[in-house]
């Protein structure tokens, strides 16, 4: 997949899964079962075991899923990562050189931020999305709220303690995308092979975001109408 078509599939999606565990068998299966269960998206963290191997693999088994590469600090782990097929990068902090090189490379990254000043720099370097973390430590929906009222016109990705309580509200503030590990993949469902019972975390996170982005679409709606009600009263249409 080019960079356009992994853009467009996480916007669709809105969610990425990210995969921390202590064994390529153990990531495999996390990484099948997610995507069965209806999110063909998976990052795989570099303090997995044998990650770039297991990069190479899922994106070799599993055209139709978006394998990237998380907590990526530096050029040339981005670079192994990028050579292995890693759709996408990502990482918790802000490495200008790393998000650049990304960037140039024509492939989506998605550089760690926190603070406004630290999103705008994200997003001037070449972000296509801006990670924002950890977001329930500063605030949670209330802080990404406020990020998305004062800079509008970059796409944020809530992670950081998102969980099915707070997953519908992160994209009612604005979050583009929310980033979600054990509170989707539970170590305890990997260790049982679990995969059912990951397939169902997967389609209630699905769920949650769907009916957030219908209940925006709603009042989006609500607001046009009401501004096209009071253009018509004050003789303005």
């Amino acid at each position: 997949m080019n960079k356009e078509q992994v853009c467009k599939i996480i916007r669709e999606v809105a969610i990425i899964p990210a995969i921390r565990v202590s064994t390529a068998a153990d990531a495999v299966f996390a990484a099948e079962a997610v995507t069965r269960g209806g999110i063909p998206i998976v990052e795989m963290t570099m303090t997995v075991p044998g990650a770039l191997e297991l990069i190479a693999r899922l994106v070799r088994d599993h055209p139709n899923m978006v394998v990237g590469a998380g907590t990526v600090l530096d050029t040339e782990t981005a670079r192994r990562c990028l050579d292995v097929g890693a759709g996408f990068i990502t990482a918790p902090e802000l490495n200008v050189e790393v998000t650049q090189f990304v960037a140039k490379a024509n492939v989506a990254v998605l550089p760690g931020a926190l603070t406004p000043t630290e999103v705008t720099n994200a997003w001037r370097a070449g972000g296509d999305f801006v990670k924002v973390f950890p977001c329930s430590s500063v605030g949670g929906e209330t802080y990404i709220k406020a990020l998305h009222m004062g800079l509008p016109q970059i796409p944020l990705m809530a992670a950081g303690g998102v969980n099915q309580q707070t997953a519908a509200g992160y994209i009612l503030a604005g979050a583009e995308v929310v980033g979600v590990g054990r509170e989707l993949i539970p170590t305890e469902a990997i260790e049982r092979r679990q995969a059912d019972r990951i397939r169902e975390l997967a389609h209630r996170f699905a769920g949650f975001v769907k009916e957030a982005r219908e209940r925006l679409n709603g009042m989006k709606t609500a607001v046009t109408h009401s501004q096209e009600e009071w253009r018509r009263s004050s003789g303005r249409s």
